[in-house]
């Protein structure tokens, strides 16, 4: 019995050892948040993770000190040989880590409390971070939509990959003019972040206006240029290409503002559409002038941002000219198909991601 009552209280105070060395550890971590706690002194969620933590302390303090009195009365209980009156020595082991316990019950609602808080903060973080991780897509929804209109006349394809920045600068938009005329738009605003998705958003919006108001492209993007340009933001530059198609007069009429050239296939050839100004928002006052083809049936036209064309592999880029060899291979080809093949080129060529925001538009008269 004695031999059984010394490996018990041995076994208790080896678990008292291991709780107290826990115990001591979770001291250390109170005495680090509560530095933290001096150093944010509105930290709601460190006040909360220093209460939870001093709770768990308690908690470890009653387990070591109930291993402790169970190894005590244990080794007593072996050293008397059986002549202390084993009732009794059973009652104080049990009673003193019971009264411990009894003392702390007021701090069990304070956990609870405290837990609940906390759980609210987490909840109500998981809920911004998922409304920040929304963000980016609901703008790239609105620059570069999913959804395009079924315009009688026209094939319209496109394509948008994101790259690696939150929140991107490339924009395309197509929509009906008038009865018979149709505008197809891209453009890239310079720079990373919310400030260039909403000065992508303005320059959309606002060249929607002043493609209605006047027939000559160049004309819109002068006007679009003295109104963003007085937004202030001299840090920010657009290029962007407007092309607006007129099925009534078998045209096709353009303006370039610094863009990269866009490529026409027409009467066999792919002519490209250089640029017939400077950047928007470069300087108040610029002046943009517009150009004319002819517009015949299959005719198409790409328009693209320059993440395509400067899909680099080392030094070498993907350019421009191997864009218009994919659409010289097969001017036939849907505009969709020719959106994918071109980003999917330029993938290839990369040999992995493209890592710049790429947005391409095709536009085909059938």
């Amino acid at each position: 019995m004695n031999i059984v009552l010394a490996i018990a209280a041995a076994a208790c105070a080896l678990a008292a050892v291991v709780w107290g060395r826990s115990t001591r550890m979770r001291y250390s971590l109170i005495a680090k948040i509560e530095e933290d706690v001096k150093a944010a002194a509105n930290s709601q969620d460190s006040f909360v993770a220093l209460q939870l933590a001093r709770l768990a302390l308690r908690k470890e303090m009653h387990t070591t000190i109930l291993y402790a009195v169970l190894a005590l009365g244990f080794g007593v209980w072996a050293a008397a040989n059986n002549e202390t009156d084993s009732v009794t020595l059973v009652a104080i082991m049990v009673a003193i880590p019971a009264l411990i316990s009894a003392s702390w019950y007021r701090t069990t609602g304070n956990e609870m409390a405290m837990a609940r808080q906390r759980l609210r903060i987490e909840r109500r973080a998981e809920e911004a971070l998922e409304q920040e991780n929304l963000a980016p897509k609901a703008w790239a929804g609105r620059l570069a939509p999913d959804e395009l209109p079924d315009l009688r006349d026209f094939e319209i394809g496109r394509v948008y990959q994101a790259g690696s920045g939150l929140m991107a600068g490339d924009f395309f938009d197509v929509f009906r003019v008038d009865t018979h005329r149709v505008a197809a738009v891209i453009g890239d605003v310079a720079g990373k972040g919310i400030e260039s998705s909403i000065t992508a958003f303005q320059a959309k919006y606002l060249l929607r206006v002043f493609l209605r108001q006047f027939r000559d492209p160049a004309q819109a993007l002068e006007e679009l240029n003295e109104q963003m340009s007085a937004t202030g933001h001299s840090e920010e530059f657009i290029s962007l290409v407007v092309v607006v198609f007129d099925t009534d007069a078998g045209t096709l009429r353009f303006s370039s503002a610094g863009h990269p050239a866009a490529w026409v296939w027409h009467e066999r050839e792919v002519q490209p559409l250089r640029s017939t100004g400077p950047l928007l928002m470069l300087a108040q006052g610029s002046s943009y002038y517009s150009r004319e083809l002819e517009l015949d049936m299959g005719d198409m036209v790409v328009l693209y941002t320059d993440g395509l064309a400067e899909a680099r592999r080392g030094d070498e880029l993907f350019g421009e000219d191997r864009i218009a060899t994919l659409l010289r291979r097969d001017p036939t080809v849907a505009p969709d198909v020719l959106c994918k093949s071109l980003l999917e080129a330029a993938r290839n060529f990369a040999e992995g991601p493209v890592e710049d925001d790429v947005a391409i538009l095709a536009v085909k008269r059938i």
